[in-house]
């Protein structure tokens, strides 16, 4: 019999024993628990999970993970539910979903236009993503709001029209409100931002994908997800010294490689699990985007109590302790691989440049940029951001400062911090920590996404100037942080980073080297030491949320019909029913393509709700294999050279589809659904690459693109960006029946290619409709 949680069921049966009289077995479902203290009416329903897992274990017969308990537990059909790792696709029911505002205008815009008056699934909307870090953050928001405001005024009268909770700019960084405000133990959430993994280091699943799939949630229809594969991360010795929870994933993305978790959920393990925080437990969640994983996630323990109880959610704490042998892995359980990390032995890493898992250890690193010519100079460091920016990570970084200060030591280089919330601004301001970093020359920028996504207008060096930067950042692809591709960037913890500012050099360790001070004396940091959460509690700061109102009904939605930046969508054209030939290559991709090559992000951000306008953008930064140059190709209807758009827009007016040709690992990174609607919008047929990353691929079957992969991934060098190609085969498009490419060479040759694809039904359907959105506007419009 389960316990209920003090709440008064377990009193009462007591009583009811003693007075000799019968009672039923209680249930975890006896008890609510709100799922936040913000919502009215929506409570965690353990109950479903228990339901459900007592269902799948008659089926399975077999010891589960926690991510399968978890996942299982929110199926939409349990009984009749596939199960199959790596090959079924689950339809499961999150219990909530979170939008930030570059991309919730596009999911808001596309949910609007499917015809429902309210969200099923509790929704929010956070505003991050366009505040530009300048000068500082009082200013710089500022800035922002008056810029942005008919984006902001859209966002919060739609939040408010569709009964969603909309937290207003300042407020934070999305996956921190999260965190502070909604995640709880054993919950399924959405999120359109790929580190929505963040939630993790609370025990919940939660995965970045597109708006389509978001606005698929919101409207009452099932989630669909592969059924992922599970590696296990087991986590033995204690923490502690220079090494913190950040090198923890460091390393983890050294071992698996960007590509490395595609396909799986990432699952924390072993003795090692309780010497990590709840909020470093959440860093490591949040950085595991950066090997494609789907998510990463933690067992409940004490450490996640104590934080749930710090951020007033006790009640949550309480719960979740009563449901915990749902909420940690079965003994025995079988995971498709096994990563044994000794907390004990771990040394910090610093990984970069570049890419975020070229890891070196610390002790290595001068040696190595040495060996590679990195810039060794640090021009400037940077700390905070949704990976890092909780209480322990600002008051550690904090206690450097003072030791240096105490040395007599001053900056380096650059400093900036990025708090990622409010509540953490306000109550390092309060606790001392921001004074020690203002003292020292440092500047703490806006509660927002800033450098971290190329919100940063950087004048310290010239575009292609090569230097390198420090950050305690999640994601360093070539030009992420400031648009300069010439700019090299390393991810590490804000220890380090901190201590390299004080140095100023990459041929520094802090763990053994000293630095000279003006009286000359050499100086070395001791570790750093911090406070996990506030001893005098946390300070709430201002109030940034807005609740929807009331009264729904008379609000009306703003949208400019004369606006550069808020565009409403048509519709896009069904399948023809024709198969498709001379189709031509637009371009074909050389190397690695992230959804930033797509869809740059920076000074394109303020187009994200105008698929017109920030289509211009559409695969700007990708490298075309013909000339080795970006964003030039020719056009094969007149030999003309010209952007990538423009080309693609040329086809798309003359009546032309098109095929982009693809590398491995294709629209690895951000989550941003553009990258997939830029292409639809611009008239591309298919994707043709030599493998995906996960969400790109889903919102590009969404947006009702063929997204096909070559099953010989050598292909891709049989084939020229100025070939045209036939695709035989959709007539009978089926689930697990290949495709055939016809390759139509200049010289008149011509050869045969087969292609995989990895579209179920349901998918075929979004692709006949003309996208996934379609098809829920059809349901409700019939």
């Amino acid at each position: 019999m389960l316990k209920s949680n003090g709440t008064g069921n377990a009193v009462r049966n007591l009583q009811r024993l003693a007075a000799g009289m019968a009672t039923a077995a209680a249930r975890i479902g006896d008890t609510k628990v709100p799922m936040s203290l913000l919502e009215k009416g929506a409570y965690i329903n353990y109950q479903r999970i228990e339901d459900n897992l007592e269902i799948v274990r008659q089926r399975l017969q077999r010891p589960l993970t926690l991510s399968e308990k978890i996942l299982y537990g929110h199926l939409d059909d349990p009984a009749n539910q596939d199960i199959v790792r790596g090959t079924s696709y689950l339809k499961l029911r999150p219990d909530r979903v979170a939008c930030q505002d570059a991309t919730a205008q596009m999911a808001l815009l596309q949910f609007m236009s499917a015809g429902m008056d309210t969200a099923a699934v509790p929704t929010t909307v956070h505003c991050d993503h366009l505040i530009e870090a300048q000068v500082g953050g009082v200013k710089d928001l500022a800035r922002a709001v008056e810029i942005n405001r008919e984006v902001y005024d859209f966002l919060a009268t739609a939040t408010a029209k569709y009964g969603l909770g909309f937290w207003k700019p300042g407020s934070g960084i999305i996956h921190q409100i999260i965190l502070e405000n909604y995640a709880f133990p054993g919950g399924l959430m959405i999120g359109t931002d790929s580190h929505t993994p963040n939630a993790g280091g609370l025990g919940m699943i939660a995965c970045g994908v597109g708006g389509a799939d978001a606005v698929d949630v919101m409207a009452g229809i099932p989630w669909e997800l592969k059924c992922p594969k599970v590696i296990g991360v087991n986590l033995t010795g204690k923490i502690g010294g220079w090494t913190t929870p950040k090198d923890v994933i460091l390393k983890v993305a050294g071992i698996l490689t960007v590509k490395g978790g595609t396909g799986a959920i990432v699952e924390y393990k072993g003795a090692g699990v309780d010497s990590l925080s709840c909020t470093g437990m959440a860093t490591i969640c949040n950085m595991g985007a950066e090997i494609g994983a789907t998510t990463s996630l933690f067992p409940y323990n004490e450490r996640m109590g104590d934080y749930l109880r710090a951020t007033k959610r006790s009640q949550i704490a309480d719960y979740a302790k009563a449901f915990s042998h749902n909420l940690r892995a079965d003994e025995n359980a079988e995971y498709d691989q096994v990563i044994d990390i000794n907390l004990s032995e771990l040394e910090p890493h610093i990984n970069g440049p570049f890419t975020p898992d070229l890891a070196t250890p610390i002790s290595k690193l001068a040696a190595e940029a040495k060996k590679n010519g990195w810039p060794e100079e640090v021009k400037v460091g940077l700390i905070g951001s949704c990976t890092n920016s909780s209480y322990e990570d600002m008051t550690r970084s904090a206690d450097l400062f003072k030791q240096a200060k105490e040395a007599g030591l001053e900056l380096k280089s650059r400093f900036t911090v990025t708090p990622g919330s409010e509540q953490v601004r306000a109550t390092i301001e309060r606790d001392g920590q921001i004074e020690a970093f203002e003292s020292a020359g440092g500047v703490v920028l806006a509660n927002a996404c800033g450098p971290c996504i190329g919100q940063w207008d950087r004048q310290d060096v010239k575009k292609g100037e090569a230097n390198t930067i420090v950050t305690s950042y999640n994601r360093n692809f070539t030009g992420r942080n400031d648009a300069n591709p010439a700019t090299h960037a390393f991810v590490t913890s804000p220890d380090i980073v901190t201590a390299l500012a004080f140095a100023g050099t990459l041929a520094f360790n802090p763990l053994t080297d000293s630095i000279p001070t003006p009286s000359g004396k050499p100086f070395k940091f001791s570790p750093p030491s911090g406070f996990e959460l506030p001893p005098r509690g946390y300070d709430a700061g201002e109030n940034t949320f807005q609740a929807p109102p009331e009264d729904r009904a008379s609000v009306q939605v703003k949208v400019d019909p004369k606006s550069d930046r808020l565009q409403l969508l048509k519709p896009f054209e069904k399948w023809d029913g024709k198969q498709p030939t001379d189709v031509p290559v637009l371009i074909k991709v050389k190397g690695k393509c992230t959804t930033d090559h797509i869809s740059a992000g920076g000074p394109w951000l303020k187009y994200r709700g105008h698929l017109q306008n920030i289509s211009q953008n559409c695969l700007i930064g990708a490298i075309n294999a013909e000339n080795g140059e970006a964003n030039k190709v020719q056009s094969q209807i007149d030999g003309s050279w010209g952007g990538v758009p423009q080309v693609a827009a040329k086809y798309r007016d003359a009546g032309i589809k098109w095929v982009v040709i693809g590398d491995h690992n294709y629209g690895e990174g951000s989550s941003r659904e553009h990258a997939a609607l830029e292409p639809r919008f611009l008239g591309g047929l298919a994707i043709i690459v030599r493998s995906f990353a996960r969400i790109h691929e889903t919102n590009l079957k969404k947006q009702g693109m063929l997204a096909l992969t070559f099953v010989d991934p050598a292909d891709y060098d049989r084939i020229k960006g100025t070939d045209k190609v036939d695709i035989k085969g959709l007539d009978t498009f089926a689930p697990g029946k290949n495709l055939t490419l016809v390759v139509k060479h200049q010289d008149g040759t011509s050869e045969e290619i087969e292609l995989a694809h990895s579209f179920n039904e349901g998918q075929i359907e979004w692709f006949k409709a003309g996208s996934a959105l379609n098809l829920v506007r059809r349901s409700f419009i019939s």
